[in-house]
């Protein structure tokens, strides 16, 4: 299954974090938010279809974040968890850790804001959109 939603870059984009990514539906950020690579989404966790939400919070699925702006793609992997809420209005994060809360859309991530391709990175800097494809297996 997959589902496929936007954001935009912003200039204050960082892409520093070192243990997770974030996309919010928030319009503004500071310098200092170093993990938000996407800001004005217009979909919540809550959005997900109940098929995706169910994948994600199984100890077993593989998820496939799938990150394209007109220059660049990138792909992280993760795992869900029985113990994501998937219910925070605003945001989600990736993360290379297991710690979970409301904002967690996957655990064990191989990559980070730090880790992604710079060329993506740059395009975000220059408030370019943002494809967010979301794969579960």
């Amino acid at each position: 299954m997959e589902y496929i939603f936007h954001v935009k870059g912003h200039k204050n984009v960082t892409s520093a974090h070192r243990s997770t990514f974030e996309v919010t539906m928030d319009k503004e950020i500071g310098i200092r938010a170093d993990c938000i690579i996407g800001v004005s989404s217009k979909v919540k966790l809550g959005d997900f279809p109940l098929e995706l939400k169910e994948a994600i919070k199984n100890d077993d699925t593989l998820i496939k974040v799938q990150l394209e702006t007109e220059n660049a793609k990138d792909e992280i992997k993760g795992y869900g968890h029985s113990e994501l809420t998937l219910d925070h209005p605003t945001d989600m994060v990736c993360r290379k850790s297991d710690f979970k809360c409301s904002r967690t859309l996957m655990i064990k991530s191989d990559k980070a804001a730090a880790d992604l391709k710079r060329e993506l990175v740059d395009d975000l800097k220059e408030g370019k959109d943002l494809k967010v494809k979301i794969v579960v297996e």
